[in-house]
């Protein structure tokens, strides 16, 4: 299996375009997240290019990875965000980024996350129930203001992803069911404090075939057909996110054949397309280093035990997700099938599982495909402090996020004192 984009490998060594990745771990420490600059922006251009002179916008969807220098170089390149909490609001602007190049998900904004949103002039709110829009159109009339919205529409069409990954089919949280969708649109069409100027659908992520994207497609234009006979007229159709990447053996669609396919349709209706793609840009920019402390071989398996663990990368324990797993740098050893774990008490704290590695104790590993979904979902279970993140540019190294330390963890907690 190659190695991604912006990797190589030099005399049996990996290295990050000019960094060796030894050298990271030489200096910080592990485990460490690194990130390439030069893979996050060719990502992000190739949806600028696929999109071309077709009106629209690429938000990156903040929730893949929220570092601030990984949004610091979105945001120079263009890029519109995709955003599902005040938090993210405030770490996109924190980073450069414009607010009417901003859209806000998410099945739960709290009023005091519209407000903010609203004060701040972002783009579009993408609503998902009725409830929602009453709050918004509340918080709309309380600030004098009118909020721009799509409602977010679930076309009950099967991704074939996961099933935690999923979000388009009628068993699913998120979006208004088609059944409702049209009753909704004429609602919010009346409101005052509202101005309806969009659809929008996300059915799931890491699909890698477009006929789902195609289907889904279709069933929300449909309806903006049906809108518009009725004197609502829609200017843009957001398509969400949710294009695979190769984790293994995946063979995803290339990003400028998802976007003509998306694209193509809307042309002859005037509508521009709005697109949220995250994993797609940031996954294969990145990897958890991580280092072996044990080695364990027991009757049933070898374990390989390493200082990473399921608070740093959560993806292998909760969704079973392959993530690729090899040595940093060659050894002598004798190759044997091996379960990557992690030092947290739970039977679940695995990153991967018979991997064939020649490793030793003291070696380091690099983790493939963790630029996503994985310093995000980091926690301090078992008081242990977040991983280091280190973005590469070139032949420098930016540490964009120190280690976390134990006096950090406790800084927001207070003992009890007693009478």
């Amino acid at each position: 299996m190659s190695l991604p984009p912006f990797f190589s490998e030099r005399d049996g060594a990996i290295w990050l375009e000019d960094i060796e990745l030894k050298a990271v771990c030489d200096q910080l420490g592990t485990p460490t997240y690194v990130y390439s600059r030069a893979a996050i922006e060719a990502a992000m251009s190739s949806y600028i290019r696929a999109l071309g002179d077709h009106p629209g916008m690429i938000c990156y969807a903040v929730k893949a990875n929220s570092n601030l220098a990984v949004l610091q170089v979105l945001a120079k390149l263009g890029a519109g965000f995709d955003i599902v909490s005040g938090g993210e609001l405030a770490r996109v602007l924190a980073a450069g980024g414009s607010a009417d190049r901003i859209v806000f998900s998410g099945v739960a904004k709290k009023p005091s996350e519209m407000r903010a949103a609203l004060q701040a002039g972002i783009h579009c709110f993408n609503v998902e129930s009725v409830a929602e829009l009453q709050v918004l159109a509340s918080v709309a009339q309380e600030l004098g203001l009118e909020a721009p919205v799509s409602l977010r529409v679930n076309p009950d069409v099967d991704a074939k992803t996961h099933p935690y990954i999923s979000t388009g089919l009628a068993e699913n949280k998120f979006g208004i069911s088609m059944d409702e969708a049209f009753d909704t649109y004429t609602l919010a069409h009346q409101t005052a404090g509202l101005r309806v100027i969009g659809i929008d659908c996300h059915i799931g992520s890491q699909l890698t075939e477009l006929a789902p994207f195609a289907d889904a497609l279709d069933r929300v234009l449909a309806l903006v057909d049906k809108l518009a006979d009725a004197g609502i007229t829609l200017e843009h159709v957001d398509a969400g996110g949710g294009l695979g990447v190769r984790y293994k053996s995946e063979t995803p669609p290339d990003i400028s054949d998802y976007v003509a396919a998306l694209k193509g349709p809307l042309a002859d209706r005037g509508l521009s397309l709005m697109l949220e793609p995250g994993r797609s840009i940031v996954a294969n920019a990145g990897v958890l280093l991580m280092q072996v402390d044990f080695l364990k071989e027991t009757e049933k398996h070898n374990f390989a035990l390493v200082d990473a663990a399921m608070n740093d990368m959560l993806r292998p324990a909760l969704y079973q997700a392959w993530m690729d797993i090899r040595p940093i740098q060659a050894s002598a050893a004798k190759a044997k099938p091996w379960n990557v774990v992690g030092p947290v008490c739970e039977t679940g704290d695995f990153l991967g599982k018979d991997r064939e590695l020649a490793i030793e104790a003291g070696d380091r590993l690099a983790l493939f495909g963790a630029g996503a979904y994985g310093f995000v979902m980091a926690s301090n279970y078992n008081t242990r402090g977040r991983a280091a993140e280190v973005l590469v540019e070139g032949n420098r190294m930016h540490v964009v996020r120190k280690r976390e330390t134990v006096e950090e963890l406790f800084a927001n907690e207070s003992l009890i004192t007693e009478s």
